[in-house]
């Protein structure tokens, strides 16, 4: 039987020594003499944070964004790791406001990511502090810089810009309709644009029709698409398999089934698939939002139509790409369907992360006091007239 690849195992004796990834004695290298011994031991605690968290199963990705970091952290403050105090960290997160402008939620991000690697640093099971008083001295170590004090607590669950919103369903409507309409008028100009605008006009359609992400939407493949029995009207369409959902943080991307629940987003779908999508040339490519070079749609390009479209129409700037999910959550719910049923399709692990993307219209809100108020008002509160 093997020993974990997270810890090493020697046996002395009857002793038995576990050394978990990561630890100092695993990445300093006795008896040899350094030229720069600060800067060595800097680079072995980030090999040894590294081992640490690739023993823990991270993505690469993670781990390297967090390396990245700690990297820009210890370049601001020219300083350590075992020198680094509080008031680096009260410095820092000053110039990440004041002179970057960052959201506090990005901040507190970043915040939580030094916190995890200076936790790993003053753990004494990993003996870095142990391994910088040998090295440099008595009080050379370690110690705790980010506290609940100097750091951003998350006192709500949503901190996003409070003027981002969904589309009403007039706006909606306005767009995908100017997004038909660029189909038409580049077959009209006989313009070569005329299978990428249909690409699109299809592509804001099942945004919205299945509440996808643009990262979910770009990667999206023809065969992601299959039947549901309990929709046979729906033929292959009746379900869409979403492989990049959003990942939880140095986790791999989440896997859901989203059922169709629009006719008229399936006939889009279908439609572009059997009649246009062939015109694109590229019938062994798995994509199904190819381009014309036979690449596959990026993030960004969708949204530089998205901005296009909606400053052509004079629709809010705070209206982006996401908004369409937004819609999908809300007019569902102002539709009545069930709001488990809704936070399954969008992937949200809680209700309250589905509520955050709800905000019914005033129409649909005024319906429901009516409705709440009938019991003990009587027929008064209903009919919508002052008394």
């Amino acid at each position: 039987m093997h020993d974990p690849p997270a810890i090493r195992v020697r046996r002395e004796g009857r002793l038995r020594r576990v050394d978990l990834a990561g630890a100092a004695h695993l990445e300093l290298v006795s008896g040899v003499i350094r030229l720069r011994p600060e800067d060595a031991m800097s680079e072995a605690m980030l090999r040894g944070w590294r081992a640490q968290q690739s023993a823990r199963g991270l993505r690469e990705e993670t781990i390297a964004e967090r390396e990245r970091l700690v990297r820009q952290f210890m370049a601001f403050t020219n300083e350590y790791p075992w020198r680094w105090t509080p008031a680096h960290v009260d410095e820092w997160s000053m110039s990440l406001t004041g002179e970057r402008h960052l959201a506090p939620a990005t901040i507190r991000a970043y915040q939580g990511t030094l916190r995890i690697f200076n936790e790993f640093l003053c753990d004494g099971r990993y003996g870095w502090a142990v391994a910088c008083e040998q090295e440099f001295g008595p009080g050379e170590h370690p110690v705790a810089i980010v506290h609940e004090w100097n750091s951003i607590a998350h006192l709500q669950t949503y901190e996003g810009d409070p003027d981002e919103r969904p589309f009403t369903r007039d706006e909606l409507q306005r767009f995908l309709d100017y997004a038909d309409d660029q189909v038409d008028r580049a077959v009209r100009a006989k313009r070569k644009g005329a299978l990428a605008a249909y690409r699109d006009a299809t592509l804001f359609k099942v945004m919205y029709g299945w509440g996808l992400r643009r990262n979910e939407t770009s990667k999206l493949d023809i065969a992601d698409w299959g039947s549901n029995p309990a929709a046979p009207q729906f033929g292959r369409y009746g379900s869409l398999h979403v492989r990049y959902g959003k990942a939880k943080r140095g986790q791999p991307p989440r896997r859901r089934n989203v059922l169709s629940v629009f006719g008229w987003a399936v006939e889009a779908v279908s439609d572009y698939v059997e009649n246009v999508r062939p015109r694109f040339g590229f019938t062994d490519h798995p994509a199904l939002w190819v381009t014309e070079r036979g690449g596959r749609i990026k993030p960004p390009e969708i949204n530089a139509r998205f901005v296009s479209y909606r400053e052509a129409l004079g629709l809010p700037r705070t209206l982006s790409p996401h908004a369409l999910r937004h819609a999908y959550v809300t007019h569902n719910t102002e539709d009545g369907v069930d709001r488990r049923f809704i936070q399954v399709q969008v992937g949200h692990e809680s209700d309250s992360s589905t509520a955050i993307y709800t905000h019914v219209s005033d129409d649909f809100m005024n319906t429901a006091l009516r409705k709440a108020l009938a019991p003990a008002l009587g027929p008064a509160a209903t009919d919508g007239k002052d008394h």
